[in-house]
């Protein structure tokens, strides 16, 4: 059985940049021109004279090192790991000295460095074994992993960083008993390796913050108590900064990766409030060049050990790493967008591996690649007894037809009348949350005459309506005048879907008086932080809930076909994980109340609250159809021909392969001469499925083929 991330990792010692000839089978073999042996170079007073550096290029068969001459005047300066100007061709071009040595394999005299940009080693050996190991396990190039992991310099912040006295380290203990990790099974051993300097591996499903003092228990209406014995369940935020000091008292550092900004800026912010003056920067693209570069600077200069941030602090220089943690794993926005479309759970499982440093993928939901690596038994599942579990999460409710039946009419509605019962009780309480899933007021419209979908006229996106009854493209977000159905020739236009806007209004005037709140992205006033503990309606898109003070005292989950029944891979962990993160937000004796004809196999999961089951049986089912993480997935996009040539090469080596179909419209546009294929194989084959891919990736550059796109274990298949 493969053993998690170990085969991606890349075999140490040898050049992934380089295409070692044995791995490519070619015909006539014997007859190519043999390679070039090795010669010494020597510089009088240089040491190891011949810098190898990597350019600054995406082109994939530019993505090795290139030999050049380091003058006397640089020979301090230009060590591994820092910026560099080298002529190459016709030009002048960026690059990193990877390495340095005394022999080269280039024939005839070697160019010289041009500038060294700055002596700072921006890129330590750590961080180069890392990109290595990243471009290799996604068929990428070095050069496209470095510009995530890098951030650009700002020459005025590195000057004054540079001058500021060494700062000496605070002295930790190891964290007391009572730490909150007493609650999971595995917990305390868990720190206490970390304090003995190992590298424990873990995934971590964290319980519902429980502020209840002993003997304040208070009985539910199912016969349970809100707290076993009264126990305190300390945050998620809590835990960890006890498992950072944990890491801390063995005297390394610890990287923290979430989602966004606004995540990372106050977990920061909590993590300083425990940790005291220890320093904890936050490293995040949207904060600007200058703050990027001087939280990067902290960390690589020693100043600092532990880093909060998006998805290249993952990347983040910390000095003998300890641990590495990703809360709430299964967010789409850790995921990479751009090559080398990496995962930044992948990225960090790696880094632990190479680095000997612990790993904790922690949330409340539990993602089907972070079952498969504890299936795999690469990581223990740290969770707390089932009788715990019970006590510290809300009573959740599905009404079944049955019970909608004995509603009557109202049965039938978006919002029928249980659920309004539910609602005016809690708001004599406090605050309740409604979460919609989608945002607007109509974010979808048809034909009022029959029924068909209203498309736009120019991209073919759909349309959706306002407030004021202005009908946009949600794709080209152009203003569509008298809109014309192409079926029957009608004009109006009626609802089909209510967003979290029209819902708000409703609400509204189903309870006058009482104030209602929208978060949303797309809202004018943006995304609310928290409210009171005061009665307020509060409506949300999944992601953008509010902490409420005190707990929400019910929390109404709508429409939930629209999440959980979606044609894609991974919908319905998405649903279950989005309900989840709303459901934690609740009182201990609030309701829960999921409608709308949701997947009833992910509604039983939320009920039960067994992440871990549900994500085991989405983990057998992919399995079985071989798919990712149960195998090792890469889908082509491009040219048919370049398609067509890398299926040919992936069945001649043994793999799967599907396709080549016409890929799907974008913005309803299909793209000419295209294709889309997948190319399947199982864990053990997973590396080598990946070297193929990127040798030929590379062949195609060096003969200007067209290029394909090569994204490994993506998370849309179509």
């Amino acid at each position: 059985m493969a053993t998690g991330y170990d085969d991606g990792a890349p075999i140490l010692g040898e050049p992934t940049g380089l295409t070692r000839r044995s791995e490519v089978n070619k015909q006539g073999e014997l007859l190519d021109p043999p390679e070039p042996g090795e010669r010494t170079v020597t510089v009088a007073g240089v040491t190891d004279p011949v810098a190898r550096v990597l350019l600054d290029s995406p082109v994939p068969h530019l993505d090795r090192t290139f030999d050049y001459l380091v003058p006397v005047a640089m020979a301090q300066e230009a060590r591994p790991g820092t910026r560099v100007i080298v002529r190459f061709g016709e030009q002048e071009m960026r690059g990193w000295i990877w390495e340095r040595g005394t022999t080269t394999t280039h024939i005839g005299r070697l160019s010289a460095l041009r500038r060294v940009v700055s002596d700072l080693q921006v890129l330590p050996e750590s961080s180069r074994r890392l990109i290595e190991a990243v471009a290799a396990r996604s068929a990428g190039t070095r050069s496209d992993v470095v510009r995530l992991a890098l951030p650009a310099r700002h020459a005025t912040t590195e000057k004054s960083e540079r001058g500021k006295a060494p700062q000496d380290l605070v002295t930790w203990n190891p964290p007391t008993s009572e730490c909150g990790w007493q609650h999971y099974d595995g917990g305390e051993s868990f720190l206490a390796r970390l304090v003995d300097g190992e590298a424990p591996r873990a995934a971590w499903r964290a319980l519902p913050a429980r502020g209840r003092s002993p003997g304040a228990s208070r009985s539910r209406s199912d016969g349970r108590d809100d707290n076993k014995q009264g126990a305190v369940i300390e945050p998620w935020q809590v835990c960890l900064a006890r498992a950072v000091q944990a890491t801390l008292a063995s005297s390394r550092g610890a990287v923290i990766v979430v989602a966004t900004t606004e995540q990372a800026e106050g977990l920061a912010g909590r993590l300083r409030q425990e940790l005291g003056e220890e320093p904890v920067v936050v490293l995040s693209a949207e904060h600007g060049p200058a703050r990027r570069y001087r939280a990067f600077l902290a960390l690589l200069l020693g100043r600092a050990r532990v880093v909060i941030g998006t998805r290249a602090a993952a990347f983040a220089p910390v000095r003998r790493l300890g641990l590495a943690v990703i809360w709430d794993d299964a967010d789409n926005r850790l995921a990479e967008p751009h090559a080398p479309y990496t995962h930044t759970r992948t990225v960090l499982a790696l880094r632990s591996t190479l680095e000997g440093a612990g790993l904790l993928i922690g949330g409340f939901c539990r993602s089907v690649e972070t079952q498969s690596l504890v299936e795999q038994g690469w990581c223990q599942d740290l969770m707390a007894e089932r009788q715990m579990v019970r006590s510290a999460v809300p009573r959740t409710e599905v009404p079944g037809p049955a019970e909608l039946d004995r509603e009557g009419a109202s049965g039938a509605a978006r919002i029928p009348s249980l659920a309004h019962r539910a609602l005016r009780h809690a708001l004599q309480e406090g605050p309740v949350l409604i979460q919609v899933p989608r945002s607007g007021y109509a974010p979808l419209v048809a034909c009022a005459r029959c029924r068909a979908a209203a498309h736009c006229s120019f991209c073919g996106g759909p349309l959706s309506m306002d407030r004021q009854g202005r009908t946009t493209c949600r794709w080209c977000a152009r203003s569509v005048g008298q809109w014309t159905c192409p079926e029957c020739g009608g004009h109006a236009l009626r609802m089909v879907a209510v967003g979290s806007t029209r819902t708000g209004e409703e609400l509204g005037r189903a309870f006058p008086g009482i104030p209602v709140v929208v978060s949303g992205a797309r809202e004018a006033h943006g995304v609310v932080d928290e409210v009171d503990g005061s009665p307020r309606l509060v409506v949300s898109t999944p992601g953008a809930e509010p902490v409420a003070e005190g707990g929400y005292r019910a929390v109404l989950l709508l429409d939930g076909g629209v999440l959980s029944s979606r044609p894609d891979l991974g919908a319905a962990g998405e649903a279950l994980r989005q309900w989840t993160n709303a459901a934690v937000l609740a009182a201990p004796s609030a309701r829960v109340i999921l409608l709308g004809r949701p997947d009833p196999v992910v509604a039983q999961a939320l009920v039960r609250w067994d992440h871990a089951g549900f994500a085991r049986r989405e983990l057998i089912e992919r399995a079985e159809l071989h798919l990712p993480p149960a195998w090792r997935v890469a889908r082509l996009d491009g040219p048919v021909r370049g398609v067509e040539s890398l299926l040919a090469q992936a069945e001649a080596d043994g793999f799967e392969v599907l396709g080549p179909v016409a890929p799907p419209p974008v913005h309803g546009q299909v793209a000419p001469g295209g294709a889309r294929a997948l190319v399947r194989a199982p864990l053990t084959r997973g590396r080598a499925l990946a070297n193929m891919l990127g040798v030929r990736l590379r062949d195609r550059s060096a003969r200007r083929e067209e290029p394909v796109r090569v994204e490994m274990d993506p998370t849309r298949l179509w």
